[in-house]
């Protein structure tokens, strides 16, 4: 979906706006990606409706964001505290808390209970974060609730990347992926979340709840599916507990249906999904069964931070999103390189180099129809999945512009 601006109107009540101008609002940037899967209603429903899940968070805390010379509230409406207290005077207020006690310890009637002890310092942009986490689980609630009423299909995995007061936050739930070009380096500024990648975590939830299991799959993995003459046998196996291997002695439960099944791009929850965060999938069951996929799912993303204004950066320094289809056939490098070469052989005033350069990534990971289907480079498989991707200049958040 293409870029969009909200601006998010100011509040009252927290303290002096000390960096805020005169202005009434406070304007983010906005990009996102939704991979659809099981039909497009969930991925064009978010792709229409995340952003302002975003904006009605970011307006909760704008007042406090806005102000970063004074620490976070730990309870909206108590006196701001102020970010520059000096190392001494922090040391005589812990010394001071620690004489008196903590709140609602004995003390003097007097001397009132002083939260300085105990609380912990939330930095501003961790309230960024919380309001993407917050917001993304906003919006899949939203889609159960509606789910209801009207027709909905499938489920999408989401990568939204949001620019505000200098820095970029870019929230994945899925197999998206983003990464930094700067300088011809290459920075990681995502994960992709798959059955692989998040196996303790869906073999501990199989585990606490095995009801989830329709007593049909085990939460162990096995190197391959168990046979019934194996029984009794000692076999590899792991658990929730383990990132190596060990053996086990195998029962008859041994030989259900594994939990995590497959490898790589074939890897499958429950013998059906192959992505495990995402928007959606509420009605997803196992086949011929009323087996729910969901309970396995996370709407949660991951966030991660790029401190934009503290670098500088150049006309070809990019950051580029793509869905898995562009990334099951070319490398981070192997994008770093290519656009880096493309836009390298571009006009530098064309204001449409950037859209060519992801036009391009697309027919790169395609590649060309032959005999034996679609080649992309050393004669390789061309991606079969469908392929989205932006890219998008970062020289506009250098501190002079």
């Amino acid at each position: 979906m293409a870029r969009r601006r909200s601006s998010l109107p100011n509040g009252e009540g927290v303290g002096p706006r000390e960096s805020l101008e005169s202005s009434e609002e406070l304007t983010f940037h906005y990009w996102a990606l939704f991979d659809g899967h099981a039909g497009s209603g969930v991925a064009v429903m978010a792709s229409r409706l995340l952003h302002h899940h975003i904006a009605l968070h970011l307006q909760e805390v704008l007042e406090i964001v806005c102000t970063p010379n004074l620490l976070p509230p730990t309870c909206l409406g108590e006196e701001p505290v102020n970010h520059h207290l000096t190392p001494t005077s922090q040391r005589a207020l812990t010394r001071a808390a620690s004489l008196r006690g903590a709140a609602g310890a004995p003390g003097s009637p007097s001397t009132p209970p002083t939260r300085f002890f105990t609380e912990k310092k939330v930095s501003h942009e961790s309230l960024v974060v919380g309001a993407i986490e917050n917001a993304f689980k906003d919006m899949d609630v939203q889609i159960e609730k509606e789910k209801a009423v009207y027709n909905i299909s499938g489920g999408c995995t989401a990568l939204a990347v949001v620019y505000l007061l200098g820095k970029l936050y870019v929230a994945n739930a899925g197999d998206s992926r983003a990464i930094i070009i700067r300088g011809g380096e290459v920075i990681p500024m995502s994960a992709e979340f798959t059955p692989e990648s998040e196996r303790q975590r869906l073999q501990f939830l199989a585990y606490m709840q095995p009801h989830l299991l329709g007593n049909e799959f085990t939460h162990l993995e096995f190197p391959r599916r168990v046979q019934k003459k194996e029984v009794g046998k000692r076999m590899l196996y792991r658990d929730f507990t383990m990132s190596g291997w060990a053996y086990k002695t195998i029962e008859d439960d041994d030989l259900k249906f594994p939990l995590i099944y497959g490898e790589g791009k074939k890897a499958r929850v429950l013998a059906t999904i192959g992505v495990t965060r995402g928007l959606g999938d509420h009605n997803l069951k196992v086949h011929d069964s009323n087996i729910y996929i969901k309970p396995f799912l996370s709407c949660c993303p991951e966030v991660k931070v790029y401190p934009l204004t503290e670098c500088e950066h150049g006309a070809d320094d990019v950051l580029v999103l793509g869905t898995d289809g562009l990334w099951d056939v070319l490398s981070n490098q192997e994008v770093a390189e290519a656009v880096t070469c493309f836009l390298a052989n571009c006009d530098p005033d064309d204001q449409h180099r950037y859209t060519m350069a992801a036009q391009d990534l697309v027919m790169r990971a395609r590649g060309v129809l032959k005999d034996r289907g679609w080649r992309i480079s050393n004669d390789r498989l061309g991606s079969g999945d469908d392929i989205s991707a932006y890219i998008i200049p970062l020289m506009y958040g250098n501190k002079q512009n």
